[in-house]
């Protein structure tokens, strides 16, 4: 059937899947080009210098958006607008007024500082300082920058001419699209780049990035519609973004979720600004970067969902301050491990009616070490852990160790006294050699299977993928929260066929396979021979 005979929303639903195809290939494209230009910088040194540009693109074309917008209206009320008669300039004059661009949520850019200018002026061999200049003016014009852009432009250690590239690479994102679409396309393209680079960076990687998958089945599970969303270790912004992401699909505005985040990385803490400054997202990443427990940015924050992603395992997060410390409502975390520091922290965060999700290391399921088990069970007890999921390896840029998903709810709407476990070590598949990732109907299944168990559907235990526990099961079992123990053996058809007849021919089927072998070997020996390649 030609395109042009399908019915309207056909022709949409066209429309939709070869835009999605294109804005795929133009990533993809976008991203060889880079990463050929790159030579033989460092990809996390690299990283700084393509995401600043594209941030710094973004800003400016956001800009040049409103101004348009502006230049339109001021023209079509120009008579009204002006009792005695605009002129050019006064309309130009009222064009460069800031208050027309802060007043919208638009950052303002001084002229020297657009796009156009620095593109202009890609071949020149000051080009790396006039992007430094182009970012101190654009911070120090716009208080909530202050601190965020990465100024390392003149100091860049790439090859003659390479840099000027890269600019007029990054020109081309968002050319020929309009307002809102150019926009949203240099978005994905600065979320795909750092995953790209995650991946290029591998352990270094998973510092800053959670594997899109992992976010987006926690915020599946948690579906934070409207309220407060908190990330206490928010590396580049990915939860906050598919936050919002879930949010436009359902129905939602943007604006809906105030966003509230934390990250110790200074480095870190500036892309996870721009990340979310380039969404067009409002954020408070706090004053500073900061350790989440020295220096809770947000110490009075109760929030309506919480999603994080720790740090694994780490050893050396204790100070001499937190002892006694109001958060360890469930036991002294031990100084040797965070891991039931930052379930207590995330818990002390929540509202009474608020819920979380944590990625962690296998061992907290289970570990008994110092005082983890006891934290474990007093938690258990409390009834706060509302749901477990264990997930398969190879999910993660930066580790092989083992990780599951915890959901905690501070006061359970539903199944008081129960806990859901997910066994989803069987699910995913690989997107590289080393790479494992879940598919959008792997993680509807678990999303769906949490949402049925809390009442939004039917729900029934499956044999080896997800069973409802008691909390007095689980004690029977130390408390150990692996679901492993509880979802049991996935069933196993039964064709009703009787073993011995089975293995009967199951040993026929054999045995012609090996003789059917051993003719195939007789031939090869055969023809080698008469090449002269006797064996």
């Amino acid at each position: 059937m030609a395109r042009s005979t399908l019915p309207v929303f056909a022709i949409t639903l066209y429309d939709v899947q070869f835009r999605c195809s294109m804005i795929e290939d133009i990533k993809k494209t976008l991203w060889a080009s880079a990463d050929k230009l790159r030579a033989n910088m460092d990809p996390a040194e690299y990283k700084h210098i393509v995401l600043g540009l594209i941030f710094l693109k973004y800003i400016s074309d956001s800009f040049g958006s409103h101004r348009q917008q502006l230049t339109m209206r001021f023209s079509d009320v120009e008579d009204d607008f002006y009792v005695d008669g605009a002129t050019t300039d006064m309309i130009s004059e009222e064009l460069e007024d800031r208050d027309y661009y802060t007043g919208f949520n638009v950052f303002w850019v001084p002229p020297d500082a657009r796009w156009e200018v620095i593109q202009a002026h890609a071949k020149q061999p000051d080009i790396g300082k006039r992007i430094d200049d182009a970012l101190t003016v654009i911070e120090n014009e716009n208080p909530k920058l202050k601190g965020i852009l990465d100024k390392r432009y003149a100091r860049v250690h790439l090859p003659d001419g390479k840099l000027g590239e890269l600019v007029d690479l990054i020109s081309t994102i968002g050319f020929g699209e309009q307002g809102q679409n150019a926009r949203d396309l240099l978005g994905q393209v600065y979320e795909y780049f750092i995953g790209m680079f995650a991946s290029a960076e591998g352990k270094r990687g998973g510092q800053f990035y959670t594997p899109a998958s992992i976010v987006k089945t926690l915020v599946e599970v948690l579906a934070p519609h409207t309220g407060k969303v908190y990330d206490p270790c928010c590396g580049s912004s990915g939860m906050f973004v598919q936050s919002e992401k879930f949010i436009e699909a359902h129905g939602g505005r943007m604006g809906d979720i105030s966003i509230y985040g934390q990250e110790s990385n200074p480095t870190t803490w500036r892309l996870a600004a721009m990340n979310l400054a380039i969404r067009g997202l409002d954020y408070n990443l706090g004053k500073e970067p900061a350790d989440s427990f020295v220096r809770d940015q947000h110490p009075d924050l109760r929030a309506d969902f919480v999603l994080a992603n720790p740090p694994f395992n780490i050893s050396d997060w204790w100070h001499g301050s937190l002892e006694g410390d109001p958060r360890w409502a469930y036991g002294t975390p031990p100084k040797g491990n965070a891991n039931f520091a930052w379930l207590q922290h995330i818990l002390h965060h929540l509202k009474p009616s608020g819920r979380a999700g944590i990625v962690l290391a296998n061992g907290s399921m289970s570990s008994t070490t110092n005082t983890e088990g006891d934290i474990r069970k007093a938690m258990i007890e409390a009834d706060r852990v509302e749901v477990m999921v264990a997930l398969p390896g190879q999910l993660f840029f930066n580790t092989q160790i083992p990780a599951c998903l915890w959901f905690l709810a501070k006061e359970k709407r539903a199944r008081k006294g129960e806990v859901l476990f997910i066994d989803a070590r069987k699910l995913g598949s690989m997107i590289n050699r080393v790479q494992k990732m879940f598919s959008d109907e792997e993680i509807a299944r678990i999303a769906d299977t949490v949402h049925a168990w809390r009442g939004e559907g039917e729900y029934e235990d499956v044999p080896g993928f997800c069973a409802s526990v008691s909390l007095e099961k689980i004690a029977e079992h130390g408390h150990v929260l692996t679901p492993g123990r509880y979802v049991g053996a996935e069933a196993v058809e039964d064709d009703d066929e009787a073993f011995a007849e089975k293995m009967q021919r199951l040993t026929e089927t054999l045995g012609e396979q090996m003789a059917k072998g051993a003719e195939l070997d007789e031939l090869i020996r055969e023809k080698l021979g008469g090449l002269g390649y006797e064996f």
